[in-house]
């Protein structure tokens, strides 16, 4: 191929798209936690699925969220992040016992949110070990 170098891995154009990546990591995790946020009030039968039941949806969520929030908040200690983010499931939750939304709420969602975060902050623990290695 005329013209390609290798070089342009490590050129200023792969350094800014790195740096934009690097300086928006934490609002990209705000804005995540508002949107699903949002999709949780909707009422239930307008809200958009993923279409294998609500703890796929649930799983799903706090799988993105737990994994954003570590990516932009890495000096969080782990327990912290995945409080904050089991806290946000019970806000959920309480959210949807409103009436007006037509949503059910259930334990069984925030156990599906916890569990989803526990596995999403072991496996980035786990890369963040192999990396420093």
């Amino acid at each position: 191929m005329a013209g390609f170098s290798p070089a342009i891995f490590i050129s200023g154009q792969w350094m800014a798209l790195i740096d934009l990546y690097r300086r928006f990591k934490a609002p990209v995790f705000w804005l995540t936690l508002v949107v699903v946020y949002g999709l949780a009030i909707m009422p239930a039968d307008q809200a958009p699925s993923l279409g294998a039941g609500d703890k796929v949806n649930h799983v799903a969520a706090f799988l993105v969220l737990t994994l954003l929030g570590r990516a932009g908040y890495r000096s969080l200690p782990a327990w912290r992040l995945a409080a904050a983010l089991s806290l946000f499931g019970i806000l959920i939750e309480l959210t949807q016992a409103i009436p007006a939304l037509r949503r059910d709420a259930s334990v069984w969602d925030w156990v599906a949110d916890s569990a989803a975060i526990l596995v999403a902050l072991g496996v980035a623990l786990t890369v963040e070990r192999l990396r420093r290695r």
